[in-house]
């Protein structure tokens, strides 16, 4: 019975990547911020090949975002690293690599992933990270309980662009995170196409432009999850919540 229980409170948390159950018990863990504001993040990178050319898109578009790195991806290109922190985006952990979701994740094992991930982002870019966001976004209770020993926030995402789906376009995805995006969300795009290959990245890079455009057409402004205003309880802050697609 005891055995069945650990079982249970270490996959049951998993639960929350079922997006309308974040959206109605968590909205912090769900990324949902101040309603004016928009939280633009990547996952999966650094990557040398790719990341950079992200970079470069960003700086045209004056917007900051926060990149969910790999500890192992980190220290295969650690200059690419460094650079994200020198244009003023925000570093935050991905876990030390992608793993399944669930197997043969355990408590210990996460802890010490996470932890090494944390120490590469210190040592690498010279930042101490804020936030969590575990592989496929299966938050076990494992993970979670690592993220909180780590001081580490765990976030997921409102809406994303599923780039890596076969025949994906840019107006494909920015159309896909139109329609599921409302004021105060978080946006997951991928600066890499390491965990899904077929130069995905490329139609995520394509597809920045009119994101951000839509955005702002709006009203909204884009930015890092440091500067999205999600509260240590997990409510929004003050303010009236865009209740349509945002394009």
């Amino acid at each position: 019975m005891c055995a069945l229980a650990g079982v249970a409170g270490h996959i049951g948390p998993a639960g929350t990547w079922l997006p309308p159950v974040r959206r109605a018990l968590f909205p912090a863990l769900d990324g949902r911020g101040h309603p004016r504001h928009i939280a633009l993040t990547f996952d999966d990178g650094p990557d040398g090949r790719s990341t950079p050319y992200f970079l470069d898109a960003l700086d045209r578009l004056a917007v900051r975002a926060t990149f969910f790195v790999l500890g192992r991806a980190l220290l295969d290109a650690p200059g690419t690293g460094r650079e994200l922190v020198a244009r003023g985006h925000e570093v935050a952990v991905h876990g030390w690599d992608h793993r399944h979701p669930l197997w043969p994740t355990t408590p210990p094992r996460d802890l010490r992933e996470i932890r090494r991930t944390v120490a590469a982002v210190s040592a690498v870019c010279g930042v101490r990270p804020r936030w969590y966001r575990p592989p496929y976004g299966v938050l076990t209770g494992g993970r979670w309980a690592a993220a909180h020993r780590m001081g580490l926030r765990p976030v997921l995402w409102s809406a994303w662009g599923r780039e890596w789906v076969p025949g994906a376009t840019a107006r494909g995805v920015a159309d896909r995170v139109g329609r599921g995006l409302r004021g105060g969300g978080t946006v997951l795009l991928h600066d890499t196409d390491r965990t899904s290959g077929g130069d995905s990245w490329r139609v995520a890079l394509r597809a920045l432009p009119d994101l951000v455009e839509c955005c702002r057409q709006q009203g909204f402004t884009v930015g890092p999850l440091r500067e999205h205003g999600i509260t240590v309880e997990g409510a929004r802050p003050g303010g009236q919540e865009q209740t349509g697609p945002l394009c």
